[in-house]
This record gives structure tokens, C-alpha cells and sequence, in this order.
């Protein structure tokens, strides 16, 4: 079979199904593309066609094995230009090239800071900014007097929007433009619209909300006004008539500007709408705005202005109630069966001023709705009926956490039929599945995959239901491994650490949370703090691994550099990072519910320890960019912060001075022991630890994610597989087994009883103690990176826990890789796919390991139970 070249791709953002990829802000997009061919067969060499304009230049021959984000090769697209790439290539040996890919589009979106003729706009009248304000409608008619051959819509806003033409609404996505630190960056959407418009009238509208911009957002009650006080509209609609001709029509002061139906909308307290006070028509030409009042102009500089770089929020599913009941007070309870973050469309049916209530949780207590963990957080919608009949709604500008709903003042038919959920979150490509033969397990991993979902709604979340929702580094930093096996996380990741390294401090400082806003206690003013400021240098090194990315390396070097050098500053000649505030081990099971910074674990070590990780990233982070100079420097410092750590914190025996299972696995996982001796006995004491401890979780942020690592990198694989089945808390599988369909941000945020953690910190969907996901991808499955982008692949199963098969599967820059096995009889098989271009290293229990190309493959070992120790499978 020839080799046959699947679509291209445009750096990380996918492509909008039926219009290619659409408003990039690069004139010079990197390309990539997968290749199905023959097994063992691999790329030698490739070819680029592209068209603009109706004219298409082809590139040379171009000997080279890389298929993934290669350079961009012709001429720089301009503002607003249209593409179409294809790509051919040549096998090693092959005389003759593979047909062409079919052609991908790509589209640029406005470029220059002068492509930017609109004017910000927000309503003229006064408003009190110490009040919660109601959203506006701003509208404008116009008249095209040539038929439409396209158009396109270029939209942001101080606030959320969304766009309506000629009644109809534009795009699909949620909460655009997200957030951002908006002084220095604020990211504009591009819509294809040309179906809206048509010759003659028309009309355009927007809804605003305040969203982050000037929302209430933060803890005990938040703050308004963070980055401005007036929500405002940038729009331009770019109209290519059939003679070629292009009319521009922005935002200006010719807009009017009026009151809808959303009398209040935030993020935490929910939306309030009545239908009753919804201006018929109002985005199309024949309403008369005559009524409505004027608009004035905003200041939004331009430069600042930047295209998304992955994909929107939008609705990516539903999921109808899975029981509805009368509770102990008489309120109407609704279980969807799964926590998720969006919110409720109903179809009800009343009389006009009748208002449904429709309020949120994560968890019941009591048979009632337990909102205490939400805070400040009300999660309350409601909606007034017009009267008109059926009618049906969703709130348009919040979203809520939460599994239960209750409803109160319902007029309509059957709630079970009537109410649906529909799950929000930013729209990445789904590219990692994991199953086995333990139910537990895969339900453990469908609860990582829930919080991930629940969190990635525009920046990395740690929680998506209290008073809070903020973009913790510390958190992402631990999960980012899991998080870029299950969805292409690339683009959105990669935006959020252009906004990481907006708000590093001068000195290199990383913030708790990005973007800043004001906190209390620990948060303000920003300090450095390992584990959380190290996403600087380990996130950006995890999306090179996972996507080889270099680009992602390249520009956030300075960012990585700037927090390393800081530590270096800090902690002296000692290299010891000691003395200033920590947050540890942060969530050690041991630690009160008050103070969750009480860790078995000495805070100093975990800095420490980190300090010598980042450096030694950093090193070779350096190498990849060919910075020499750097990577002798950086590898330099990284082991003399491990020769001071291992003097200040490892006895000569192995045993550590904080005798706990996060030191030892900090220390095994970062190689900071000084000789194989102490390391093996420092495997063993983390064991004995973990057995003595019922095998139940002894770590919190910091350990969690590199204890099953640790026992495995020391040959106590039978101790992993005990911790990862354990079933008392605190465990994993503890909250699988009290009915959690999310990860837990504490081991034990509901009581054995039943009862919620009376702790403030009590969320039931906080993803960074989901971060063992990634050992079982990796070792309970088989499946990882040897080179970045899984170039080159590791296929290492390593049975145990009496699983008797297990599987992973994902969908590498190259193509799908994927791995199943099964025992029988203590024999074991394992089934491999390889995607084309790339190759393998398969290494069985027992076995020496085995080099393979692309393709398919099937190996056994017999008698598997007794090379790696496992018990005999259920």
C-alpha cells in the first residue's frame, strides 16, 4: 500500500469543521500532518503546496523525517488571507511520492494593529460600579448594496459576548473571550458569518456580561472591577462582495444600546432573566431602535489584541437526570448521576411572571442541597416566563459545578424530560482512553477525565464551583502529564504560560494563580513557592515531551530562566531553598482542615527537592534550544542543589530526616541520593512506609503525583499497585467507592459518615490528585513517550493488582499508538500499534527489549507472574 498523507493541521488549533482553521494570528503557520502507509514504512523526505489567491507555489524536495509543526515554507500569509496546504512524501527508498493530501485550509486572522479601524464601545449611561450592574444590548443597522461572496467577523470584548446577525446567532463557542491578563493580552474570535448577511438590510447585535473583566470574582466575596469598570464591544464584520470589493463596518459610536433580559449575570452567582422584558427582534433591521440610547467610545490599544491559540469553551455534551425526588423539606431534587460543569436548559410552559429557581451543588447532605462548600458562590438561575407557551432557555454567561440541582417554582410538564444538562469546557480534541478489568480503576480514571473536563474551561481551574475557579500553577503543574495524554491541551496550555510569564515579577517570581487577582493570608503580596512557581519550568518541558513542541520551549525560556535564577539568588551558597514561606506537601492527609500547609513532610525539602528538578529541566530545555552555555550552567547548579540536599536532608543510610513517604518520593523520582545504596534503601523505607501504613496515601499535591513512580523506580511494583487499590481512606479508590464521580481536592472531603469536610477547602472537582492517571497510563498500561511527541515509544507494560488485562490508547502528533494485554493462565500477551513514522522499544516482564517500526505487533512472556511479583488475576 502507498503511503497516503492525511489533511494537515495548523499548529495547535484544530480545525472548524467546513472551514478549515479559521482566524490564526500567524502569517507563518508551522504544519503538521499524519501519514498511513505500509509497517516499517518512515518519511524521508516531503513536499508543500500552496495556494493563495488562486496561484500555487510548490516548495522544493525537502529531505527530512519530521512531519510534526514543520517550518511554514512560502511566502507569509497577510491579514485576513485564505490558504490551502497539501503535503506529498517520499518513503525511505521510494522513487515515486505519495499522491497529495487533500488540501487543508487555514485562514488568517487581522495581523497588524492597523487592521483595526473599530472602536471599543460601551453604553453611555452612568452606572454605580459598587453595584451589581445589568447587562446591556448594543445594536447597529446597516446596508450592503452588493451581493455577499464572504465575510468574516472579528470580535472581542472588555467582558463576555455574544454575537447576533439578522436574529440569528454567531458561532457556538462560551464565555469568548475567556480570560486573559487583559492589559497585556485580550484575545479576539473570527467567525465566518457569510451566511447571515445578504444584500440590502441588515443588523448586528451583542450581548455583554461582565464576566472576569469586571465580575466579582476571588475569595470571601471577590472583587469587581479587576480590569476595568464598563463592559465594552470590539467588532468588525469584513464583507467581500462579488466584485471583489470590501465593505468594513466596527464599532463606533453610530451603535445605540439598551437593557435585555438578563437583569444579573456572574460567574458565581449565577444569571436571572425574564423573558417578559426580551426585546422582540432586536438584532434584525426591521426593529426599531429608535428608543435606544447612545454609546461611547472605550480605549483598547490595539497591539494588545491577540488571536486564540486553542480552541473556545462550548458545549460538548448532555446528560439527562438520572432521578428526580421530593427531598426531607420539600424541595424538588434533580441527580444528573455524574458531577460536571455548565448549567440546566429547561422547557417550561406558565403564565407570564411565573419564575422557575433553579440552584446547584456538588453534593447532598442530609437529603438536601449542600451548598456550605461553595462559599460565597450562590450557583443560582432564574427564569421568568414571558407566557408565550413553551419556552425554552439556558443561562447564556455563567456556568456552575455541580451534580444536583433544585428546582423551585416549576410550571412546565415532566422534569425528568424537561431538564438537561449541558456540560461546558474548552473544546479540545479528546486523544488518551485507559481500561482495565478493575471497575474501580476505570471508574478512578473516568473521575480524572470528569475534573479535567470540569477545569479546563478557558485556563486551568482548581475548582469550578465555590468562590474561587482560579488558574493555580501549582496544580496544573502536577496534572499537565495526565492532562497531555487525555486531550491535545497544547494550545490552550500554551496560551495560559504566555499569560504565566506575563505576570512573573521582574525578579522571576511566578504567582500561586494566573491570572492575579487579589487574595488574603497566603496569597498576597505574591511569593515565590516551589511546586506552584516551577510551572515555569516543568509545563513547558511536559507540552515539548508530550507534542514536540519546541516552539513551547523557545518562548517560555525566559520565563523558566527568570524562575530559576531567582532560586538560585534565594537560596545562596548553601543551594538550600530554606527559610521562606512554603506550601509544602500542600493537603497532606494528615493536615487539619484549618491549616492543610501541616505535612508530614519538611516544606524546605519539598523546595529543595523541586529547586534541583526545575534546574536540571532547565538544563535541558537549554540543550534543545542549543543554548550550551546555559546547559552547562543550569546542569551545573542542579547538582549541587542535589549534593546540598541529599548532605542536608539524607542520613548516610538511606533513611530521610522527614521519615515520609513525599521525601522519599521526591527524592527517588529527582534523583537527588548520592549513591545507588542509599537510593535502594530509601525505595525500601518508602515501602515499608506505605505498608505500614495500610497502604493508604501518606501525600498530598507535592508526593502524590511521583509516589507510584518512586516504588516503581524501586522495584516494589507490588506496593504501587497495593496503594493504588486501596479502598480506606485516604486512598483513590476511596472516593470511587463513596459514590465520587470527580477527583476530590482533599482524600477526605466527604467523612466516612457520609458528612461533608468541615474544612473552608472542601471541593468535589479538583484534578491534582488525579495525577497518578499518568502512571497508569504509563506502567499499568504500557504506553509513553521515549522521544517527544512519541517520535519514538515505550511500550512497558508491568502487570499487577490481579488485573488480568488493561489497555491504553492515544492519539500521538504521529498517529495512534495503543497497547492492550491480557494473562491467561500466568501467560502473557500484549498486542501493540505503532503509528507510521514512528517505532518502539517493547519491553516485556523478563524479556530484553525489542525494537519495532510502524505497524502492528503481538508479543508474549510466559510465566509473567513470577518476573514482576504480581498476585494471580481476578
Amino acid at each position: 500500500m502507498p503511503a497516503i498523507v492525511h489533511p494537515a493541521t495548523f499548529e495547535h488549533l484544530p480545525a472548524t469543521p467546513g472551514a478549515g482553521t479559521l482566524g490564526i494570528g500567524l502569517a507563518a503557520p508551522r504544519i503538521s500532518w499524519k501519514t498511513t502507509a505500509e509497517p516499517g514504512w518512515s518519511q524521508a523526505a516531503y513536499q508543500l503546496a500552496v495556494t493563495t489567491n488562486g496561484r500555487t507555489w510548490t516548495s522544493e524536495r525537502i529531505e527530512s523525517t519530521e512531519s510534526v509543526l514543520v517550518p511554514w515554507e512560502g511566502t507569509p500569509l497577510d491579514s485576513a488571507q485564505c490558504a490551502e496546504v497539501s503535503v506529498r512524501v517520499w518513503g525511505s527508498g521510494d522513487e515515486a511520492a505519495s499522491a497529495w493530501s487533500r488540501p487543508s485550509a487555514v485562514e488568517t486572522g487581522l495581523l497588524r494593529p492597523a487592521d483595526w479601524t473599530a472602536t471599543a464601545i460601551t453604553p453611555g449611561w452612568d452606572e454605580d460600579p459598587a453595584a451589581d450592574r445589568r447587562p446591556p444590548l448594543l445594536r447597529r443597522a446597516f446596508t450592503l448594496d452588493r451581493p455577499v461572496s464572504s465575510a468574516r467577523l472579528y470580535v472581542t470584548a472588555h467582558g463576555l459576548y455574544e454575537m447576533e446577525i439578522n436574529g440569528t446567532r454567531v458561532g457556538d463557542d462560551a464565555l469568548s473571550p475567556g480570560w486573559t491578563v487583559y492589559g497585556e493580552r485580550l484575545r479576539y474570535y473570527t467567525y465566518d458569518v457569510t451566511a447571515h448577511l445578504t444584500a440590502g438590510d441588515n443588523a448586528m447585535g451583542a450581548l455583554l456580561a461582565d464576566g472576569w473583566y469586571r465580575g466579582r470574582i476571588g475569595f470571601r466575596g471577590g472583587h469587581a472591577n479587576l480590569y476595568g469598570d464598563k463592559v465594552a464591544l470590539l467588532a468588525q464584520l469584513h464583507v467581500t462582495h462579488d466584485d471583489g470589493s470590501v465593505t468594513v463596518i466596527g464599532t463606533d459610536e453610530t451603535w445605540k444600546a439598551s437593557f435585555g433580559p438578563i437583569l444579573l449575570t456572574s460567574l458565581y452567582k449565577g444569571e436571572t432573566y425574564d423573558a417578559r422584558q426580551l426585546p422582540s427582534g432586536w438584532s434584525t433591521a426591521a426593529f426599531d431602535g429608535s428608543g435606544w440610547k447612545p454609546v461611547a467610545g472605550v480605549e483598547r490599544d490595539p497591539r494588545t489584541l491577540v488571536a486564540p491559540e486553542g480552541p473556545p469553551v462550548r458545549c460538548t455534551g448532555e446528560i439527562r437526570p438520572v432521578s428526580v425526588w421530593t427531598s426531607p423539606s420539600g424541595k424538588t431534587l434533580i441527580d444528573f448521576g455524574q458531577n460536571l460543569v455548565g448549567r440546566l436548559r429547561i422547557t417550561v410552559s406558565g403564565d407570564a411572571g411565573a419564575t422557575v429557581t433553579l440552584r446547584h451543588a456538588e453534593v447532598l447532605q442530609d437529603g438536601e442541597l449542600c451548598t456550605r462548600p461553595l462559599r460565597e458562590a450562590d450557583a443560582t438561575d432564574r427564569y421568568t416566563l414571558s407566557g408565550a407557551g413553551q419556552e425554552t432557555w439556558e443561562p447564556r454567561f455563567t456556568i456552575h459545578g455541580f451534580r444536583y440541582a433544585e428546582v423551585t417554582g416549576w410550571t412546565g410538564g415532566d422534569i425528568a424530560a424537561d431538564v438537561v444538562a449541558r456540560v461546558y469546557h474548552t473544546d479540545m480534541e479528546r486523544t488518551g482512553w485507559f481500561e482495565c478489568s478493575n471497575p474501580d480503576l476505570n471508574r478512578l480514571h473516568d473521575n480524572v477525565l470528569w475534573s479535567m473536563k470540569g477545569n479546563f474551561v478557558d485556563i486551568p481551574t482548581d475548582c469550578p464551583q465555590r468562590d474561587e475557579r482560579l488558574g493555580w500553577t501549582g496544580d496544573i503543574q502536577v496534572f499537565a502529564p495526565t492532562a497531555s495524554f487525555l486531550y491535545d491541551c497544547s494550545g490552550m496550555l500554551s496560551s495560559w504560560l504566555r499569560d504565566v510569564a506575563a505576570e512573573q515579577l521582574p525578579d522571576g517570581t511566578v504567582p500561586w494563580y494566573v491570572p492575579v487577582i487579589p487574595g488574603g493570608n497566603y496569597w498576597t503580596p505574591i511569593r515565590p513557592g516551589a511546586v506552584w512557581g516551577d510551572v515555569a519550568v516543568l509545563t513547558p518541558w511536559i507540552l515539548y515531551e508530550r507534542f514536540n513542541d519546541l516552539g513551547i520551549l523557545a518562548a517560555q525560556y525566559e520565563s523558566a530562566k527568570g524562575w530559576v535564577d531567582l532560586l538560585d539568588r534565594l537560596s545562596g551558597d548553601s543551594h538550600l531553598w530554606n527559610g521562606s514561606f512554603q506550601l509544602g506537601d500542600w493537603l497532606d492527609p494528615t493536615a487539619p482542615p484549618e491549616d492543610p500547609t501541616q505535612a508530614m513532610t519538611d516544606a524546605h525539602l519539598v523546595a529543595t527537592a523541586y529547586f534541583a528538578w526545575s534546574a536540571r529541566n532547565l538544563a535541558k530545555a537549554a540543550a534543545v534550544l542549543g543554548k550550551s552555555a546555559d546547559e552547562l550552567r543550569y546542569l551545573t547548579l542542579s547538582r549541587a542543589v542535589a549534593d546540598a540536599f541529599a548532605r542536608e536532608y539524607i542520613h548516610p543510610d538511606g533513611i530521610m530526616t522527614s521519615d515520609a513517604q513525599t521525601a522519599y518520593a521526591l527524592a527517588i523520582v529527582f534523583d537527588l541520593f548520592p549513591d545507588a545504596g542509599s537510593k535502594a534503601r530509601a525505595g525500601s523505607r518508602l515501602a515499608e512506609l506505605v505498608r505500614g501504613n495500610g497502604n493508604r496515601i501518606g501525600t498530598g499535591f507535592a508526593g502524590t503525583p511521583v509516589v507510584s513512580d518512586a516504588l516503581t523506580l524501586s522495584g516494589e511494583i507490588d506496593t504501587a499497585y497495593d496503594l493504588l487499590l486501596e479502598k480506606e481512606c485516604p486512598s483513590w479508590l476511596y472516593a470511587v467507592g463513596q459514590g465520587g464521580t470527580t477527583i476530590w481536592e482533599r482524600w477526605d472531603s466527604m467523612l466516612p459518615d457520609g458528612s461533608v469536610n468541615p474544612g473552608e477547602m472542601t471541593s468535589f472537582n479538583h484534578y491534582a490528585l488525579g495525577a497518578v492517571a499518568d502512571w497508569m497510563h504509563r506502567v499499568v498500561a504500557g504506553l509513553a513517550p521515549l522521544e517527544p511527541g512519541y517520535r519514538r515509544i515505550l511500550i512497558k507494560p508491568q502487570p499487577g493488582g490481579g488485573l488480568s488485562w488493561a489497555s491504553a490508547r492515544h492519539e500521538t502528533p504521529y498517529g495512534t499508538a495503543a497497547v492492550q494485554w491480557r494473562i491467561d493462565d500466568g501467560d502473557l500477551s500484549v498486542v501493540v500499534e505503532i503509528p507510521t513514522g514512528t517505532s518502539a522499544s517493547v519491553v516485556l516482564p523478563g524479556q530484553e527489549p525489542v525494537e519495532v517500526g510502524s505497524g502492528r505487533h503481538s508479543f508474549g512472556a510466559a510465566d509473567v507472574l513470577s518476573n514482576v511479583g504480581g498476585q494471580t488475576p481476578a
